[in-house]
């Protein structure tokens, strides 16, 4: 059974609870309040968090001292690979970003000799809980590569694999957008969904149903499907996965969810040796915790 909220992949990670959290920059209240959350609602079991030892400490409730292990760290740099070296050594499974700047964050990640990237591709998500669909919305990539090949298109689709037998969804559907759904040599995106989508229907995406091209509304709405006389596609309508030909596209819809369609979301980067999250500074500890909760579905789609 697939999971179509938040509060069930709550319900779900309360019962794990076996792993360690890795902290990249913990001396900030709102990063240490959702360490303290992990903890206490039995998401994590332990959690390791670098940065200014003090600082961290005096956010850190005394009954949980034996959960945590703080290790001093005087920059961002040093708090991300820090964060990085405690996952690669094997001690943590899960990666957070805390208060550190992106940039210091992924370049310890990505680093050739100590960090934790599996494979070629990085690739970022964003997951929506919206009362305007039935089920959860991701979009991609939103947050690494600014105009994805057609090659790394592929990798996009395959990186989410984990994540979505977390979820319990058997076959993902993926919409692969641009602004037609006329095939055009002179519009790329259009090429490249095509292109997906044969290679869908060849078999070279188990686990996922790949069509397109398709516009946003075709792919979220089964009336434009419809109308466009789109409604024969599997995906069409009934969207699971958004692949956006673009970064600024993808970032701007995600956004928009956020702002106008009442979403709850949660962000994660995929494609390294765990899942890791890669948070704003601002973001809410809500929002925080439902990038943990994407972490701990990847996790379970590790074992599955």
């Amino acid at each position: 059974m697939s999971m179509c909220s938040f509060a069930e992949l709550l319900s779900l990670a309360t019962h794990r609870g076996s792993d360690c959290l890795s902290v990249a920059g913990g001396d900030d209240p709102e990063v240490m309040k959702a360490v303290v959350t992990a903890l206490r609602e039995g998401l994590v079991a332990r959690a390791i968090v670098t940065g200014n030892m003090t600082v961290i400490g005096a956010d850190l409730p005394a009954d949980l001292a034996g959960k945590v292990t703080l290790i001093d760290a005087k920059d961002a740099g040093e708090c991300a690979n820090q964060a990085v070296k405690a996952v690669s050594s094997g001690t943590a499974n899960i990666l957070m970003k805390g208060h550190v700047d992106s940039t210091s964050y992924l370049r310890a990640v990505v680093n050739r000799e100590t960090g934790i990237r599996e494979g070629g591709t990085l690739s970022n998500v964003t997951v929506a809980e919206m009362p305007s669909y039935p089920k959860f919305l991701i979009a991609t990539d939103n947050g690494i590569i600014p105009a994805p090949t057609l090659a790394q298109k592929r990798q996009i689709i395959l990186n989410t694999a984990r994540l979505f037998r977390g979820l319990g969804v058997e076959y993902a559907k993926v919409a692969v957008l641009a602004a037609t759904e006329k095939v055009s040599e002179g519009n790329a995106a259009t090429v490249d969904a095509a292109c997906l989508a044969a290679e869908s229907e060849a078999g070279q995406f188990p686990g996922f149903i790949v069509d397109g091209p398709f516009g946003y509304d075709v792919a979220v709405s089964k009336v434009a499907a419809s109308t466009k006389k789109l409604g024969s596609s599997q995906v069409a309508g009934d969207a699971d996965l958004l692949l956006f030909p673009t970064i600024d596209a993808a970032n701007a819809v995600a956004k928009a969810w956020k702002f106008h369609g009442q979403a709850q979301t949660g962000s994660i980067v995929l494609g390294a040796q765990v899942p890791v999250l890669l948070n704003s500074r601002s973001d809410s500890v809500e929002r925080r915790i439902n990038g943990l909760l994407l972490a701990l579905a990847v996790r379970n789609g590790e074992e599955s």
